[in-house]
C-alpha cells in the first residue's frame, strides 16, 4: 500500500464555500492537471493557473474588478504602474519603431523615454501634449507605431484630448496608450474614447489606502493583453497574491471614496480662488481651467477629479514654507489615499528637471499640488488658510 505524503494536504484542501472576500492564495504553485497542460501547449501557460508568475486567482481577481470598472474586457495586475508602463512600451515597440510621446508625463515615465527606450533602438518623438497640431505633424513625418500620453498630466492637472488623438494613431495602423491614474476610470474611460491600452498605477486612487504597490494594464483586444502578458511573465513584474487583495479591497470602495474625493476637490478649488497670496487655482472643474468647455465635457464628462493644483505668490520656497505648516493635510509623495497628501513638484514628482524644464513642462514656480482625501472640505480649507497664514 502506497501511503499519502504526511507534507502534502488531503484532496478536501480545496474549499466548496464562496466567500464573500477572496481568499489571498500565497502558494506559488498549483496542481496541474489536463486542461493545464493542454493550456501550457497551446498559450504557454497563459490562462491556466499553474504558476503564480503566470496566473493566480487573488491577482486575476484584482484584475477583473479593474476591467470592471473599465467596462472593458480585461486587464491585468503588475507589481506597480511603471511595471505596467515599461512592460506595455516594450511590447509594442521594437528597435527600429517610433514613438510620439506627450512631453508633459510622470517623472519615471519621462526618464524611460529619454533613457531607456532609445538605448533599446526605439525612437521617441516628444511633442507639447495639449497642440493637437503638434501631435498630427508628428505623426505625418514619423508614422510612429505607438503614441503615448496622460489623461490628466502630472502636475498642471491639464487634458488630452483623446479621441483627436487617437484618430491620428489609428489613420496610421498605431496603438494609442493612456496613461489614466490621475482622472480614474470614475471621471475618464480612455477605451471608451479610443484608447487601445489603458495602464495606470493601482497604487493610487483603485488601492486607494497608500499601503500597496501596484499597476494595471487594460484593454478589449484579448490578443492584444496576451501579448503584454507574455512580457509580463518573461519580465518578471508580476503583483504578489498579499498586495493583489489590499487592491482589491481597495477597489470595493472606490466610487463612494471619488464620489467625496472629488466634490471636497472641488469645493477647496473654490474656497481657495479669493485667499490671498493663491495666485492661481487650477482645477478642471473649474471655468478658468485651460481645457474648460467641449474637451473636459468628452475627456471628463461627469466628475473632474480629486486632484488640485495651487500656484502660490513667493515661488517653490514659499510653497514648501506652506507644505511645513499643514496640520491635516500630509507632506508626502504619491496621491490618491483616503488622506489629503500634499507635495511640491520641485522636490518629488520632477525633481530630475531642472527648473527651467520643470515651466517647460507646463509646472509654474509654487506648484502646490494637493490629493484630497476624505477629510472633508471645510477641514481642508481651513488648513490650507492657517497654513497660509
Amino acid at each position: 500500500m502506497v501511503e499519502q505524503n504526511p507534507h502534502r494536504p488531503g484532496r478536501n484542501f480545496t474549499s466548496r464555500t464562496s466567500p464573500a472576500v477572496p481568499p489571498i492564495y500565497l502558494s506559488t504553485t498549483f496542481e496541474l492537471d489536463d486542461a493545464s497542460y493542454e493550456d501550457i501547449q497551446g498559450t504557454g501557460g497563459l490562462h491556466a493557473t499553474w504558476y503564480s508568475r503566470f496566473n493566480n486567482p487573488t491577482v486575476d481577481a484584482a484584475g477583473a474588478e479593474v476591467a470592471r470598472l473599465h467596462g472593458a474586457t480585461g486587464s491585468m495586475m503588475t507589481s506597480s504602474g511603471m511595471a505596467a508602463i515599461s512592460t506595455t512600451l516594450v511590447t509594442l515597440l521594437r528597435a527600429g519603431d517610433t514613438v510620439v510621446a506627450a512631453k508633459q508625463v510622470y517623472g519615471d515615465t519621462d526618464d524611460l523615454l529619454v533613457r531607456d527606450l532609445p538605448g533599446l533602438g526605439i525612437n521617441v518623438i516628444r511633442v507639447d501634449a495639449f497642440d493637437n497640431a503638434a501631435w498630427a505633424a508628428a505623426v505625418d513625418k514619423h508614422q510612429p507605431h505607438v503614441l503615448y500620453g496622460e489623461t490628466m498630466s502630472n502636475p498642471a492637472l491639464r487634458l488630452l484630448d483623446i479621441p483627436a488623438v487617437a484618430k491620428l494613431a489609428h489613420g496610421v495602423g498605431a496603438k494609442l496608450v493612456i496613461d489614466n491614474t490621475f482622472a480614474t476610470p470614475y471621471c475618464t474611460r480612455p477605451l471608451q474614447l479610443g484608447a487601445d491600452v489603458v495602464v495606470e498605477s493601482a497604487t493610487k486612487f483603485l488601492g486607494g489606502h497608500s499601503d500597496v504597490i501596484a499597476g494595471a494594464v487594460t484593454f478589449d483586444d484579448d490578443k492584444l493583453g496576451e501579448e503584454i502578458q507574455r512580457r509580463l511573465i518573461t519580465f518578471g513584474g508580476c503583483l504578489d497574491a498579499h498586495a493583489a487583495y489590499l487592491a482589491w479591497r481597495g477597489m470595493r470602495t472606490f466610487n463612494v471614496r471619488l464620489a467625496e474625493g472629488c466634490r471636497s476637490a472641488a469645493a477647496v478649488a473654490e474656497a481657495m480662488v479669493a485667499e490671498p497670496g493663491v495666485k492661481h487655482v487650477r482645477y478642471p472643474g473649474r471655468d478658468d481651467h485651460p481645457d474648460a468647455g467641449a474637451l473636459v465635457k468628452t475627456v471628463m464628462p461627469d466628475a473632474r477629479g480629486a486632484m488640485l493644483g495651487l500656484v502660490l505668490e513667493g515661488g517653490d520656497e514659499r510653497a514648501l514654507e506652506v507644505l511645513r505648516k499643514l496640520k491635516v493635510g500630509l507632506e508626502a509623495t504619491s496621491l490618491g489615499g483616503v488622506e489629503t497628501l500634499a507635495s511640491v513638484p520641485f522636490n518629488s514628482s520632477h525633481f530630475n528637471m531642472t527648473q527651467q524644464q520643470r515651466r517647460d513642462a507646463g509646472i509654474p514656480d509654487g506648484l502646490i499640488r494637493l490629493s484630497v482625501g476624505l477629510e472633508g472640505a471645510e477641514t481642508l480649507a481651513d488648513d490650507l488658510r492657517q497654513a497660509m497664514g
